[in-house]
């Protein structure tokens, strides 16, 4: 019998009974007072088990238990396996979002699954120092504001946020209906519908520094017209998609390329010469721009003229810092 196996035993003996002698326990289990004693403990400072022992019925049990009363104790449903994959993902979790807005609210995670893992064959710690994870593109962001959002979207209110717009340089006062939370390229965005430019909007939530729960009920936003206004252009930047990119990839480029979503209705092709053709809508650019130009010489524009003519000059700009 495993040891989480036999945690998991003494509390089933518990909830069954009530109240279970010492020698009940080492013949069931068959285990050493000692090793049950060490048990107890750590079902005690580990998991928080209310288990004491009681004189007068001459057996232990959960303090304050009633009858038919169902007892449960943090972490003690799952097994080792399951355990350890909750702490790769927690530390994935952790890792993507390293400094930013939730990290502070899933540390507390960290500890409960230590003690699940306490007595395992592979330690919690040991799993983290094997998984690195990298977020290279997250801001440092503020976390005053994520407990309010969080709230506002599960009971449906408005928000009353200070947005700091970096384009501009300026903050506005705003009145939000929140409808979700994004976690996109290693930074939180929320999605929208602002009262103020009476449309969906996103929201870079590091952007948002102050956010105040108001008593109005949300605006509610169709699934369908989310998606319509969200995942109609490329990336983050929002709206009704009105060009159409054609990108041209190199061979070479395209082993990786290829393999890649940029949008979610992308069409792709290969030509005979091997070269990878990918099209997709979008509207604003900004993004769009900076993906195609870390590619370099092996993507080239082939539609719209505009776009080709935007990359041609950021070309010619860098071009000439060099000279």
């Amino acid at each position: 019998m495993g040891d989480m196996e036999r945690l998991h035993k003494i509390k089933y003996m518990i909830q069954a009974k009530q109240h279970v002698p010492l020698q009940e326990f080492l013949d069931e289990l068959e285990i050493s007072k000692a090793t049950f004693k060490r048990d107890l403990e750590y079902l005690r400072s580990r998991m928080n088990a209310p288990i004491v022992y009681d004189r007068f019925h001459g057996g232990y049990c959960f303090e304050n238990q009633t009858t038919g009363e169902k007892i449960e104790l943090p972490g003690l449903w799952f097994s080792e396996k399951e355990a350890t994959a909750l702490a790769l993902t927690q530390h994935l979790l952790s890792g993507l979002d390293k400094g930013g807005i939730i990290e502070p609210h899933i540390a507390p995670l960290t500890s409960i699954i230590d003690g699940i893992l306490g007595q395992g064959e592979t330690p919690a710690k040991e799993l983290r120092k094997r998984i690195k994870v990298f977020g290279m593109s997250a801001r440092n962001s503020d976390v005053k504001c994520f407990e309010e959002i969080g709230v506002a979207l599960l009971k449906r209110k408005r928000l009353q946020i200070s947005y700091y717009a970096r384009s501009t340089d300026k903050t506005t006062e705003r009145e939000i209906s929140p409808q979700r939370l994004i976690f996109y390229r290693d930074n939180w965005y929320l999605d929208a519908y602002c009262h103020l430019r009476k449309e969906l909007r996103s929201f870079a939530v590091d952007s948002i520094k102050a956010a105040h729960i108001t008593n109005v009920k949300a605006d509610e936003i169709s699934d369908k017209q989310l998606h319509e206004y969200f995942a109609d252009s490329y990336g983050i930047f929002s709206g009704k998609a009105g060009q159409r990119a054609k990108l041209k990839f190199s061979p070479e480029r395209a082993r990786w390329v290829s393999a890649e979503t940029w949008h979610s209705q992308q069409i792709s092709s290969f030509d005979k010469d091997g070269n990878y053709i990918l099209e997709f809508d979008f509207n604003q650019d900004p993004e769009l721009v900076m993906d195609i130009l870390k590619h370099g010489s092996s993507v080239e524009v082939l539609a719209p003229q505009s776009l080709r003519k935007r990359i041609k000059e950021e070309l010619a700009r860098a071009s000439n810092k060099y000279e």
